[in-house]
């Protein structure tokens, strides 16, 4: 009996060890087929990588600092799938705003549209903090700017500047240059992958290819209504803040485009120049009458104290161009200068044969032609490039016929003036504009002329 019942118990281990073996393989097959969760081992999990905001192609296995840069790395996001919902950017009028991850002065990462933009009143400018010419001055007017409109910054109005040197300038860079400035809540300095930049920086009309050449406009824009608007970087801070202000006020039916040049109204000429198309000779003759008739003909003194004839000397036969500028100036003259000696070297010797450049001092009792000469020395100028005083009533006389008459010589307008004498053909633009851009509308202007 008892051999029986041993002999029972020996097969029913036997049988369940049989049942095991056959079962196990079957699992550990619907395991590999995905038929069950698995863990995996430690050593198998994903490695993170990290990679710089600044320089994409700085990556690392390891948190740590952009040799470049020194930038904090941050881990790298994975690709948005093909179907992931897409950004809805607004319009500014120059074209559809791209929603760019940005990066702003206290490495806070930013959608540029959905975060800084969307529902908000705007004024965006551009800048680099290396800047030695007009950033310094366009962040100062910021500064007002944000004074003047006092608790509403950060509200429902929110400054934004933009850097034209995203390579360089770092959130850090950015962070020390606007503590200079004592800039405060709701003004965000914005930078990014120069990649990123770029095409923000297209999309919003304010792309070069020179830093130093970026644009002193100020982007304007209430994006609730719809309605953006330009003006010029350099204005007064109450003119920009009233720009500012009635943006805010607008509503969507309301849209713009851009404001005025400054000085617009009074400037002799329509405000854009059409197509330049070859004069004949009586239409030539009628063009320089009528031009004859409106432009002074006073007698002023040119850097080198030489007499001349405004309109006989200076203008008559030729393309003209005409700002206006003071040697003591500590804001845009000098950069504006400067400016426009680059637009002189890209039109080369064709200035001072059919193109005659003209600055005239709205300080003629500081700037003697002697100081003149000096501050044109200082931009290496050419043959060419008259530099303009004389008796305060004759300058005034030419000013005001200009539109570049002020009772303040801080205010004085940065327009340039171009017109072609004999075409009639006349234009208005900032004179901090795009040095190649200035060239190329002037040769435009200038039309048949060799």
């Amino acid at each position: 009996m008892i051999r029986k019942e041993a002999a029972r118990a020996q097969f029913a281990f036997l049988l369940v060890v049989c049942l095991l073996l056959a079962i196990a393989p079957a699992r550990a097959r619907g395991a590999s087929a995905g038929g069950g969760p698995q863990e995996k081992p430690a050593a198998a999990q994903d490695p993170k990588t990290y990679v710089c905001p600044m320089h994409p192609d700085v990556t690392s296995e390891a948190p740590g600092t952009c040799p470049k840069c020194h930038m904090l790395l941050r881990v790298k996001e994975p690709a948005a799938p093909a179907d992931a919902p897409k950004s809805n950017p607004g319009r500014t009028g120059l074209g559809r705003m791209p929603d760019t991850v940005v990066y702003d002065q206290d490495g806070k990462k930013l959608r540029f549209f959905s975060d800084l933009v969307k529902g908000k009143t705007v004024a965006i400018n551009f800048i680099f903090t290396t800047c030695t010419t007009i950033c310094p001055p366009l962040t100062a007017t910021f500064r007002k700017v944000q004074q003047d409109l006092g608790d509403r910054v950060g509200k429902d109005v929110h400054l934004i500047s933009i850097s034209v040197d995203p390579t360089t300038d770092v959130p850090e860079r950015l962070k020390a240059f606007a503590a200079k400035f004592k800039a405060g809540p709701g003004w965000s300095f914005v930078t990014g992958s120069k990649q990123d930049i770029d095409v923000l920086l297209l999309a919003l009309g304010a792309s070069a290819a020179d830093k130093n050449d970026h644009t002193p406009m100020i982007l304007v824009g209430n994006e609730s209504a719809g309605n953006w608007t330009r003006t010029y970087g350099l204005a007064s801070p109450q003119t920009i803040v009233k720009v500012i202000t009635d943006a805010a006020a607008a509503q969507s039916s309301e849209a713009t485009v851009e404001v005025p040049v400054p000085g617009g109204a009074s400037a002799p000429a329509p405000e854009r120049a059409g197509a330049a198309k070859t004069p004949d000779v009586k239409n030539m003759k009628v063009e320089t009458q009528k031009a004859a008739s409106y432009f002074p003909n006073t007698e002023l003194l040119t850097q080198d104290n030489k007499p001349v004839r405004f309109f006989d000397d200076l203008m008559k036969g030729k393309v003209v161009m005409i700002n206006f500028a003071f040697t003591t100036c500590t804001g845009v003259c000098s950069p504006m200068t400067a400016n426009l000696a680059k637009v002189q070297e890209y039109l080369g010797d064709r200035v001072g044969r059919d193109i005659n450049m003209i600055t005239i001092s709205v300080d003629p009792l500081i700037d003697t032609p002697e100081v003149l000469r000096k501050y044109a020395a200082g931009f290496k100028v050419k043959p060419g490039w008259y530099f303009l005083t004389g008796k305060k009533d004759n300058v005034d006389q030419v000013l005001k016929k200009l539109g570049g008459y002020v009772t303040e010589k801080d205010k004085h307008s940065g327009v340039l003036i171009v017109g072609n004498v004999e075409t009639g053909e006349w234009s208005k633009m900032f004179a901090m504009s795009n040095p190649s851009e200035i060239a190329n509308v002037v040769r435009k202007i200038a039309g048949a002329n060799p």
